[in-house]
């Protein structure tokens, strides 16, 4: 059955990716971007069954805006895909305010605010699902990703709250947390800070571990980005690349060998 979803971030990346195989199944979707000729191809080849919505997702009165618009253009918005983001390259000194306020801004404040203006229509309507690209680095972090990881952990925590206040209404929350990916996520999508010579041994061991081989095909997720979609009990977390599941488990259990080392520690600050 055709569904409606409304996806931000979909000039390019994962966005247009998922964006063009909801479209080829015969869904209906609402695509933002802040430069709305970045869509003209899909218009022209799906015509009525796009609807393409410029959108800043830092603006929260025009985030708002474009839900409403969409949901009287479709008639309702079964699935919120939050994919407006952006990667922020370059050590937490060297990180200036703007720079960590923008992308909080945006990868935080963005995907919280699109969030606030689908519930009330996904309340009404008994059913939705709010799906927040997140990333692996949402769960682990790496060196010289320090804001970003932050903005991604924010999400986490965010959406894991999400989904235990929504459920009842009938709401369903997925985190999806890809690994690295061949999109230009790295290149034009990014900022990077001003590098100080003391950590370029630090970025230096990044690019070398970045090798080609570690990075998926993003193509490769959209059967399980459909998959998602169509579930009707979809999963909380969903990671996506065969880099994720091991790293995670390998940090997790590190993590745990810690906590158990100073458990002893622990229970007598509780005092009783």
């Amino acid at each position: 059955m055709a569904k409606t979803i409304f996806i931000t971030g979909a000039s390019r990346g994962f966005g247009k990716l998922w964006a063009e195989a909801l479209l080829q199944r015969g869904d209906k979707v609402a695509a933002t971007a802040r430069d709305l000729s970045t869509l003209d191809d899909l218009v022209s080849k799906y015509g009525d069954n796009i609807l393409p919505l410029q959108l800043d997702v830092n603006d929260r009165a025009a985030g708002f805006a474009a839900v409403a618009k969409a949901r009287q253009h479709f008639g309702s918005i079964d699935v919120l895909i939050n994919n407006a983001g952006f990667g922020l390259f370059g050590s937490i000194e060297e990180t200036s305010e703007q720079q960590a306020r923008q992308q909080i801004e945006t990868n935080f404040f963005g995907l919280l605010w699109l969030t606030q203006a689908v519930l009330p229509i996904m309340r009404a309507q008994g059913h939705g699902h709010i799906i927040q690209l997140s990333s692996v680095l949402g769960l682990v972090t790496l060196p010289t990703l320090g804001l970003y990881n932050a903005s991604k952990f924010a999400v986490e925590g965010l959406s894991e709250t999400l989904a235990a206040e929504v459920k009842g209404f009938g709401i369903n929350v997925t985190l999806v947390e890809p690994n690295g990916f061949a999109t230009d996520w790295a290149g034009a999508s990014s900022m990077q800070t001003t590098p100080m010579p003391e950590y370029e041994p630090i970025r230096a061991g990044f690019r070398a571990a970045a090798t080609d081989d570690i990075f998926g095909v993003p193509e490769a997720t959209t059967p399980a980005v459909l998959k998602l979609i169509d579930s009707p009990t979809p999963p909380l977390r969903l990671l996506l690349g065969n880099q994720g599941h091991p790293w995670t488990k390998a940090v997790y259990e590190s993590r745990f060998a810690e906590w158990d080392a100073w458990k002893e520690i622990s229970i007598k600050a509780h005092g009783k």
